[in-house]
């Protein structure tokens, strides 16, 4: 018997000290999380230096160390010179916004559309790097109302679309003067979609009955557990066709030029086609676009970075599935389509 409740305390202490030690693991990571979420603010990247820092790094372990000497001098005597030139070179402020079904990314671009539109005047100019699959027609709106602020103050906007600029990505993107893709970047899909299951015929089979009381004509149309009629279709095609002519007239607004009857199928395209029906104006990766810059502006990325509570970010895992399924469907698109 004594053996037993030694053996049986012995693993008591074991079990205790495993909680104990899941619980301290578990602490370290929320606080460092905490710690990460309550950091809110500006954050400034100057990408000449990073540039330079870079090619130095390669030119050191590349060259001899004669050459190296020699490199150094240079580039302090031109460092120098840069320094005692009396006009500074133009600047170029490069902002990153990567898209979701919510545009979550919008209270983070407001404040840095905020802060550079107190520095920056219509010498200057705007890079907005852009990756957005779209998504919540109202979000996106919000978000393309944000570069619409930069260029009603005549600074020139340029955005730039590496991926994906679809749907609503669209909305954002043709607000610019200026709008750049690589050669196999989705944009397009300037079209408004619905999509909903219906549950009622299922629970017609269990049983089940829906209730379901509104104030109002059309305050529900179709729902997930009610029955649908013709009426309630018709209802919801009448509004997303409104939706779709809103699209079409700020689309037409920023690129008069487009035949918009032609584009606003709710078709995409690539890169290179998207030039050829006036999507795009240039054919150019954002790499490409900045490694130009760099050689005669003064280049800036901004980021500014939100606190985040800690029920958001646990809840935040549901969204980013949404994102990845809905991002996986424009893959298998693009996908289906290349030669095998």
């Amino acid at each position: 018997m004594t053996g037993f409740i030694a053996d049986y305390g012995l693993f008591l202490l074991k079990t205790a000290t495993f909680v104990v030690a899941i619980v301290v693991v578990i602490g370290v990571i929320a606080s460092a999380g905490r710690k990460a979420a309550d950091q809110e603010g500006l954050e400034i990247e100057d990408l000449n230096r990073k540039y330079q820092s870079l090619a130095s790094a390669l030119k050191q372990a590349v060259m001899n160390k004669a050459d190296w000497k020699k490199e150094m001098k240079a580039e302090k005597a031109r460092d120098k010179a840069d320094a005692k030139a009396e006009e500074s070179p133009p600047r170029a402020f490069v902002i990153e916004f990567k898209g979701d079904l919510k545009a979550s990314a919008v209270p983070s671009l407001r404040e840095e559309v905020s802060a550079l539109l107190e520095v920056a005047t219509s010498d200057d100019q705007v890079i907005i790097c852009l990756e957005n699959y779209g998504g919540v027609v109202h979000e996106h709106g919000l978000a393309a109302s944000q570069l619409v602020r930069i260029r009603d103050r005549e600074i020139p906007l340029t955005v730039v679309v590496d991926k994906v600029a679809a749907s609503g990505g669209y909305l954002m993107a043709c607000v610019a003067n200026k709008i750049l893709a690589a050669p196999f970047a989705i944009l397009g899909s300037i079209g408004v979609v619905a999509q909903i299951p219906n549950f009622n015929r299922l629970m017609d089979e269990r049983g089940i009955e829906f209730e379901q009381v509104t104030a109002g004509k059309h305050k529900r149309n179709v729902t997930m557990f009610g029955k649908n009629t013709d009426e309630d279709r018709a209802k919801l095609k009448e509004e997303l066709e409104d939706v779709h002519a809103l699209f079409k007239d700020a689309v037409t607004r920023y690129r008069p030029d487009l035949d918009i009857e032609a584009i606003a199928t709710g078709e995409h395209w690539y890169g290179s086609r998207a030039l050829e029906m006036g999507l795009a104006d240039e054919i150019k990766t954002s790499d490409e676009l900045l490694a130009e810059l760099v050689q005669d502006h003064d280049l800036f990325r901004l980021s500014y970075k939100i606190k985040v509570p800690l029920q958001k970010r646990l809840l935040s895992g549901a969204d980013a599935a949404l994102e990845r399924l809905e991002s996986s469907g424009w893959r298998r698109r693009f996908e289906s389509r290349l030669p095998r």
